[in-house]
């Protein structure tokens, strides 16, 4: 999957560089992601793999400086939210959590808001899903217990001391009875604690101990080419909400000096930037097996 993105982004490199004297290494290596590029070609498949039916998934984590935080309500408009439904709308929005939903001929002009904004793709993973089993994305791991804020359905601000473990996007794909080609999608932040044990009993004894933010879950219908984005209402510097631990960070994933930015006005000369990022998640669903 990764080798048909490489080939999707390079074939558009010379077209990129006609006329512009950035070096190549100055320009994000995703900003001409064509979504539907990610579905191999179904003519191929063996017939024993058609035996199970699966879901792919390809991830994608964007930083961008937080000051430019503002350029994501140029996105946001352009993506739906009509195909979304929400345990409850009012606290997912409360949590400072945003989502829409796109298609593949929608990306473009998402991913020039994001390179406006100086945004970049900093790390990317892949998710198989066998019907009705779930997956994590982790967003951060706490080595220690750590008191996190949350708003419920109830609209009350509450913490909950959570750690050490991990605290990630769990991803369930359930197959809708009589439709092919599209499944119905589940995300709900979820902390769970370490993996201590392979035993069944005691791994479920782990799933106990979990703490599902249901108030920041929501659920979707999709198919090959569908994606959604996922981001903050607003930046929170502190590391004490369930939104700041998604969204914010105090310095970019990259390599200490690989994180470029625009220098001033000059939007063909750049500079390391080491301050405080946005970040943001791409989930392109890329293929179902039914």
């Amino acid at each position: 999957m990764n080798r048909l993105f490489q080939i999707a982004v390079l074939s558009c490199a010379a077209l990129l560089l006609t006329g512009c004297s950035v070096s190549l290494k100055s320009e994000p290596i995703w900003q001409n992601i064509k979504i539907g590029d990610l579905a191999p070609s179904q003519s191929k498949e063996r017939p024993e793999a058609q035996l199970l039916k699966t879901t792919n998934f390809e991830v994608f984590f964007f930083e961008m400086p937080a000051e430019n935080i503002s350029a994501l309500d140029d996105v946001w408009p352009i993506l739906y939210t009509k195909p979304l439904k929400f345990n409850d709308y009012k606290a997912f929005s409360a949590n400072s959590f945003s989502v829409g939903f796109g298609q593949n001929q929608m990306w473009n002009k998402v991913a020039d808001a994001l390179r406006a904004a100086d945004g970049k793709e900093v790390g990317t993973v892949s998710l198989l899903l066998s019907d009705g089993r779930a997956d994590d994305i982790t967003i951060a791991k706490l080595a220690n217990p750590k008191t996190i804020f949350h708003i419920p359905t109830d609209g009350s601000t509450q913490g909950v001391t959570i750690g050490p473990g991990t605290v990630s996007l769990r991803i369930k794909a359930e197959r809708i009875p009589g439709s092919r080609g599209v499944c119905n999608i589940k995300a709900q932040p979820t902390f769970s604690p370490p993996v201590s044990s392979t035993i069944p009993r005691l791994a479920a004894r782990r799933k106990s101990h979990e703490f599902l933010f249901v108030s920041a879950s929501f659920e979707l219908k999709m198919g090959p080419g569908d994606f959604i984005f996922l981001g903050p209402r607003r930046y929170t510097s502190d590391q004490i909400t369930l939104s700041s631990l998604f969204f914010s960070r105090a310095e970019p994933s990259l390599p200490a000096g690989t994180f470029l930015v625009a220098s001033g006005e000059d939007k063909q000369k750049f500079r390391p930037y080491f301050g405080p990022v946005v970040r943001m998640f791409l989930i392109v669903c890329s293929r179902i097996i039914d």
